[in-house]
């Protein structure tokens, strides 16, 4: 299984495998992670609410990638014959339309059924936050105003991916809202923006043929590149202000995780594009999960 067009297409079980686009997931552990870590040493880490959000921040994400695949195949975006990055199920004819919507909307209803145990044992809030959570996966781009088309896809995934998730699953134990959780959302999501930005990099002529303005599409080649190496950089600026609001030094560990960045960004910046950019979505993915997992560390040792 490559997940790339043109190449051996996936079948079977391994087409779903490659659907719900794997390279995206650290996007769901590591808030998580981090989450989790900031609540240690100010409340009682209870490890099945744990378990618990990381299986909401995974079934939404997974959901959000087969509800993308479902609209932007029967709105035509993903045809096979301009898409350069991973196999979409709709739009290379994997599989059928409705079977990747029923997908989508089985991996929203665990995600709430996982979000409903955790309402009902921290409290009703989670219900309203993760309905929102849902309905902004769905709406990213379906519906008749898809938001992802406006170029708002980057402030979804910063607010979902980094704000709330983060600060989700510290509030599941601490059962309020901290400053440390809050500020380690804000290198969390840059992080997870950064995977969008680099995939929307890669698609801007598919896009631009489609009518799909993204972010990417407004900014151009030029600006778009320079967001994603921003975005990396900011992560990094923010790991001291982390540290210094947490009183907790550990959280510094998280720089060991900055070489990794090192070839994603040059082959950012050098030019790389269509199918050159495949592998970065790897890189980036990779320079996010060691990321999240130092801070997480770093954060739990010094909690």
């Amino acid at each position: 299984m490559t997940g790339v067009v043109g190449r051996s297409a996936p079948t079977g079980w391994r087409a779903w495998v490659a659907g719900a686009r794997p390279r995206t997931l650290p996007a769901a552990v590591v808030p998580v992670l981090v989450g989790t870590a900031c609540a240690a040493g100010r409340a009682d880490v209870i490890a099945w609410r744990a378990v618990a959000a990381g299986v909401v921040a995974l079934a939404l994400q997974v959901g959000t990638n087969y509800a993308n695949d479902y609209s932007d195949g029967v709105r035509g975006t993903d045809r096979a014959d301009r898409r350069v990055g991973p196999v979409r199920l709709v739009g290379s004819g994997l599989k059928p339309p409705g079977d990747v919507k029923r997908a989508a909307l089985l991996s929203f209803l665990v995600a709430a059924v996982a979000g409903s145990a955790l309402a009902l044992a921290v409290g009703w809030e989670l219900i309203v936050v993760g309905a929102l959570a849902i309905a902004a996966g769905w709406f990213y781009t379906g519906g008749p105003r898809p938001y992802g088309y406006l170029g708002l896809g980057e402030a979804f995934v910063f607010v979902f991916f980094g704000v709330v998730a983060t600060a989700g699953s510290a509030y599941v134990h601490e059962e309020s809202l901290s400053g440390l959780a809050l500020v380690a959302s804000v290198p969390v999501g840059f992080l997870a923006t950064a995977l969008l930005v680099v995939n929307n990099l890669r698609d801007i002529p598919g896009d631009t043929e489609s009518g799909k303005r993204t972010l990417a599409v407004r900014l151009g080649d030029g600006r778009t590149r320079w967001l994603y190496v921003a975005l990396l950089v900011g992560a990094v600026v923010m790991v001291p202000v982390v540290a210094a609001v947490g009183e907790r030094a550990g959280a510094a560990l998280a720089l060991a995780a900055v070489p990794l960045a090192r070839r994603p960004v040059i082959a950012v910046l050098g030019g790389a594009r269509g199918g050159e950019l495949v592998p970065v979505l790897g890189d980036t993915g990779r320079v996010q999960l060691a990321f999240g997992v130092l801070l997480a560390l770093g954060l739990w040792v010094t909690a």
